[in-house]
């Protein structure tokens, strides 16, 4: 707040000014507001005036910051005048310093004073002792590290008041490196690090200054506008957006105590810029992007480090001074309520599903939170859900073997390109935010405690994250095989989803869904990106995926499947108590299916801990078989609520990753006892088998054939000591081990194969005509791999 009318209190008035016009309207104003106090200026480096030490030597002297911010009139609006005031706002806050006479004569209610909050000496003092260590007074260059300090402070105060007229969109950092390497808690780190790596403290102190200049961003409001007006066609043009405004809400709140910490799921490049407009257009400060180096290319790198991304190198191995740096500048940002962004998943989705969390700028964080006993961060889970993405097709074609197309100059001219064209919404909602240091306190302490707040954080990713038109029309085309459906037909294919996804609170598009005209335009928007094609050369139009895009088909299928899992899981669980002989208990039979199953997809998916499993599961089983859990239940029963369902799942949710575990476990038995030796070679191997697995029919879809998948297989079997000989006292020979997995992954097949039959039952009835085309494969290898027999659900064949 602006001390004016002081004048019974001694004061200096502390100014940055960067030309005459600016000295002189700041002289003006200090004459009128403070008469008799000295006016000091400073710069814009970190040095201090010579003369401000000597007057920082009575406490009760009040240090009033001032400077002048060049703001432009606000236009009339609209489109072409938002780029106009965008315009003239840049140019007048990077205005020539010999310009800034011209500007006051022409537009003078664009130089407004800004008045930092003042301080006394005493007080400044007594923040200075207790950040940097040691009173102003102590000699030894204290006296000009304390005006050093004042400086900075006062930069500070400016910079809040200069938001009072900017909004709090323009919250950026000033000088944050010189801030962390004045402080004491530096100069330790330093001390202990020295002893770490076996070096001086001045050559420690040199690299970790070094290591913080490399990473920090310096925003800067006019960068900050420079950045938005030129990547914005990166996204405005692709997509409208659709805001969770009460979660917002919700966030500003918390943000007025604590720093929030963003972590967005990752499907594209332009989701840290749709994202960064989003918190921009609703006036709340500018994240702390952290992303890969591998972007920092000219011009994205400078410009986008002026606008808050802090590229962080993508592998510093056993580097000790880089970690540090790392948790040091998170723990400062942190305490000084700087909000963090950055995507868990550590790098885009290759298959539409959420990956599994790195734990690395976690565990930093956490670190920093450690040392820091008064500081604390909101995690807030983000979902960004796209009805389509251009840069599908690239991820799919990495999925099959190709190779990822490095980013660079041409890159971004080329993606430039392909967002000019519209392709439906961008969904952007909140999860429940939580407090780091409260969640570390409720988990228990070791190896998983990070685990499971990483967990946390995508569970609620995915709870919030809703079924687009685009997922559930992809996921009832490629349940129907290599049939056409009619416009009419695929509504009647989606309706059951539908129905199933809003029963469980699950936000579906209504219009996109349950009109003609809006499933139409969700199929003409695929049809445009060669995701599906349609034949109108009959009666009437027909809509099938395309030959060749049945991996994009399946990664928008693949973003609404964590709905649909547990589903599918309770449907195998009952198949196999249908399966159960006389006086087998059911519900221990049926939630040992359970936990089997869960077992083999824990790599893939994300579930809820035990108890709240156990509750879900319930849930489904109430709906689908209300005897569960009964001493009334028969075999029989699971069988029958099977074939009454209106609606099976298991199939289009599990068999795309069982198929692929099914690739990794046949190459892993050919092995016979051997080890796997190199993991790029053997996925490779797996990548050609699984094509030929494909054309043979023994696989059932081809976007099983897919790096990602295998690659996740093969943690899974790592995980239950399959790839490496242990030579563990009394375990079974790795050979039989192997082969135990495989056999096990073929039954399961079979499930889902029995399972599918049922469900083309229900197709045929639906769509009023066989669903069957037996021995027919599409060029994709897609096919249907069973034999007719709708109600034939026995195992192997055999009636129930």
């Amino acid at each position: 707040m602006a001390a004016d009318g002081v004048g019974d209190v001694d004061a200096v008035v502390l100014t940055q000014a960067r030309s005459a016009t600016e000295r002189s309207l700041l002289g003006e104003w200090a004459a009128q507001q403070h008469p008799g106090a000295p006016v000091v200026g400073y710069g814009d480096g970190p040095a201090a005036p010579p003369e401000l030490e000597s007057r920082l030597g009575v406490d009760e002297t009040l240090v009033v910051p001032v400077r002048i911010a060049w703001i432009p009139p606000e236009g009339e609006p609209g489109a072409f005048n938002r780029a106009t005031e965008l315009l003239s706002t840049l140019a007048m806050r990077r205005a020539p310093w010999r310009l800034h006479g011209q500007m006051a004569r022409r537009v003078p209610e664009s130089a407004r004073i800004v008045v930092g909050e003042p301080a006394t000496v005493g007080d400044l003092a007594s923040r200075f002792a207790a950040q940097e260590g040691g009173a102003p007074s102590e000699g030894g260059g204290r006296a000009g590290a304390f005006a050093r300090f004042v400086v900075r402070q006062a930069t500070l105060a400016c910079d809040r008041s200069e938001r009072r007229l900017l909004g709090d969109r323009y919250k950026v950092p000033r000088r944050m490196v010189e801030q962390i390497t004045a402080s004491a808690r530096f100069r330790a780190l330093a001390e202990r690090l020295s002893i770490e790596v076996g070096k001086p403290r001045s050559e420690v102190e040199h690299d970790l200054e070094s290591c913080l200049h490399e990473m920090a961003a310096v925003q800067s409001p006019p960068a900050i506008d420079t950045f938005r007006t030129l990547m914005g066609p990166l996204h405005t043009k692709a997509w409208d957006v659709k805001v969770d405004e009460d979660g917002l809400e919700r966030l500003r709140e918390l943000n007025k105590e604590h720093a929030l910490v963003f972590l967005p799921s990752h499907r594209s490049y332009s989701d840290p810029l749709l994202f960064a407009e989003v918190l921009h257009d609703r006036n709340f400060p500018r994240n702390h992007v952290l992303g890969g180096n591998n972007l920092s290319f000219w011009p994205m790198g400078a410009l986008g480090r002026r606008a808050g991304i802090v590229f962080i190198r993508r592998t510093f191995g056993g580097d000790t001074i880089y970690k540090a740096a790392i948790q040091e500048y998170l723990g400062h940002l942190m305490a000084k309520r700087f909000n963090l962004e950055w995507y868990i998943e550590g790098g885009r989705s290759r298959t539409g599903k959420l990956r599994r969390p790195r734990f690395g700028l976690l565990r930093y964080l956490a670190a920093a939170l450690e040392d820091r006993p008064g500081s604390d961060a909101i995690l807030v889970p983000v979902s960004i859900v796209y009805d389509q993405l251009h840069e599908v097709g690239a991820m799919a074609a990495e999925q099959r073997g190709g190779s990822k197309k490095a980013e660079g100059l041409g890159w971004l001219a080329g993606y430039f390109r392909d967002q000019r064209r519209h392709i439906g919404t961008a969904r952007v909602r909140f999860a429940e935010p939580f407090s780091l240091r409260q969640a570390l306190t409720e988990t228990e302490q070791g190896s998983a405690q990070l685990e499971k707040v990483a967990f946390r954080v995508c569970a609620g990713i995915n709870r919030v994250s809703p079924a687009t038109a685009t997922s559930l029309v992809t996921f009832a085309l490629l349940t129907a095989r290599d049939r056409a459906l009619t416009l009419q037909q695929l509504r009647d294919v989606v309706a059951p989803l539908a129905d199933y996804l809003e029963a469980r609170g699950v936000p579906v598009p209504e219009a996109e869904l349950r009109t003609r005209h809006g499933l139409r335009m969700t199929l003409d928007r695929l049809a445009d990106a060669h995701v599906v094609t349609i034949y109108s050369g009959g009666t009437e139009p027909v809509f099938s995926i395309r030959s060749g895009r049945h991996h994009v088909a399946a990664f928008y299928r693949n973003g609404a499947l964590h709905h649909l899992l547990n589903r599918a899981l309770t449907e195998v669980a009952l198949l196999r108590a249908g399966d159960a002989g006389d006086g087998e208990d059911l519900l221990e039979l049926g939630w040992r299916e359970l936990a089997r199953l869960r077992d083999l997809m824990k790599f893939e998916f994300f579930f809820s801990d035990k108890r709240e499993f156990a509750a879900e599961i319930r849930g489904e089983l109430s709906v689908l078989d209300p005897q569960w859990g009964h001493g009334s239940a028969r075999p029989s029963d699971a069988h029958a609520a099977l074939r009454q369902a209106p609606l099976l799942v298991a199939p289009g949710v599990l068999r795309s990753f069982l198929d692929a575990q099914l690739v990794v476990a046949e190459q892993l038995v050919a092995l016979e006892d051997g080890p796997l030796g190199d993991p790029d070679e053997f996925l490779e191997t797996c990548l050609g088998v699984g094509r030929q697995m494909l054309l043979q029919h023994r696989l059932d879809r081809a976007d099983s054939v897919s790096r990602e998948l295998h690659a996740t297989a093969l943690r899974l079997a790592d995980n239950r000591d399959l790839v490496e000989p242990s030579g563990g006292d009394g375990a079974a020979p790795l050979q039989a081990r192997r082969r135990a997995w495989r056999d096990e992954l073929a039954g399961l097949i079979d499930d889902l194969t029995r399972i599918g039959r049922l469900e083309r039952a229900r197709l045929e009835v639906v769509l009023g005509g066989s669903t069957h085309t037996q021995g027919a494969a599409g060029a994709d290898g897609e096919r249907d791999s069973t034999p007719s027999g709708a109600d034939d659900i026995g195992p192997s064949g055999v009636a129930s």
